[in-house]
């Protein structure tokens, strides 16, 4: 198995967040273990990519800001020009 860059742990997380998302449920759909995930979710959060938000319920949650929508697109393009065989 190889390792995931920050481009893809980054996608990972992005998408998970596309509905709002407890902070467990994006660990986990993001494959991360616990001090990995909290080191790119604070920055992620930092940085105005996920913004904090709640539920129905009034639990929080978190989803993607229109900032992180921004960046999804933008990572999901150059994975799909790198991986094209159209070079």
């Amino acid at each position: 198995m190889h390792k995931r860059g920050w481009g893809t742990i980054t996608i990972d997380i992005l998408e998970a967040t596309l509905a709002p998302q407890k902070k467990m449920r994006i660990m986990y759909s993001a494959n991360l273990n616990y001090t990995r995930f909290n080191k790119y979710f604070s920055d992620f959060l930092n940085k105005g990519f996920i913004e904090k938000t709640s539920d129905p319920d009034g639990k929080v949650c978190y989803r993607i800001s229109t900032r992180g929508k921004t960046l999804l697109a933008a990572l999901q393009k150059a994975n799909e020009l790198a991986l094209s065989d159209e070079l």
